[in-house]
Order: C-alpha cells, then structure tokens, then sequence
C-alpha cells in the first residue's frame, strides 16, 4: 500500500510540472484573435542578440518602423505568441526556433487604434529587450487588427 502511494504522488507531482510547463494560448485568455502575424529571427549573440532563444510566453517589448516611431524610445506592448512549422501556436513552454513565425498581440487595447494605420504587410519590426534590439521580423499577414476591441 505504502508503495502505490509513493506512486500515485509521483504521478500527481508530474502532472502539476506538466501543466505549469503548458501554455494557455492567448486567443483563449484574451478572446479575440491576434492583430497579425510575423516572420522573425532571433539574432545571434554576436550579433547583439541573445544567448539563447526565448520561451513561448517571452514577453518582448516591440518597435516598427514607421515615420511616427521616430523615436526608437518609444516601444510598444506587442507580445509574440510563437507557432510551429503548421502555423499552430506552441503549447508547451520550451525554446523557439531561431527562425519562425509567431502571433502578435497588442496587449494595450487603448493603444490598438494607434496601429491600426500603420502596422500592413511588409512592415518591418523589432524584438526589444530595453534598447537593445534580439531579433526582427516582418508583417506577413493581418489578422484581427481592425476588428479586436479597442478598449
């Protein structure tokens, strides 16, 4: 008895590892889809990047270019919600690929009308981590930009 309660605990602990490993997909926290869709690649290190690259849930701060983003200061709240080779979103919280896809989401729903004009295929963009930039991607595709809430 001693020894299958040894293991039902085991069994208990790794499922809880398990579900804190697991990703909850945005679109389900947030319910809407997201505002669009990159390619990106993480520089490497000796480009200025980092050592390693991120984890699903990496919340980078992110610049575009644009003449009303003059300032490189000036960094948004969009965070990158990586996806695999099939456009799936990950759902498990190990490192992303160099290079890839992912899912954008612009967390300040305020701020979301301030896009809307500005962010269209092709624009390009960057991955912050202060002032340094990781990685820079490419707008391939709008999603639900002018359709998400705006407040």
């Amino acid at each position: 008895m001693f020894g299958s309660n040894c293991v039902s605990v085991r069994i208990e602990n790794r499922f809880n590892q398990l579900i804190e490993m697991a990703h909850i997909p945005y679109e389900q926290k947030l319910n809407h889809k997201a505002d669009f869709r990159v390619s990106y690649r993480f520089y490497a290190e000796n480009e200025g990047g980092r050592k390693r690259t991120p984890s699903q849930g990496y919340r980078a701060d992110f610049w575009y270019e644009h003449p009303a983003n003059s300032n490189v200061n000036q960094i948004f709240m969009i965070w990158p919600e990586f996806e695999n080779t099939h456009k799936e979103v990950i759902l498990d919280n190990s490192s992303v690929t160099e290079l890839g896809t992912a899912r954008m989401w612009i967390i300040n729903a305020k701020m979301r009308s301030y896009h809307l004009d500005k962010i269209t295929i092709g624009v390009k963009g960057y991955f912050m981590e202060g002032a340094r930039r990781v990685g820079e991607c490419e707008v391939i595709e709008i999603l639900g930009l002018s359709e998400n809430p705006i407040d």
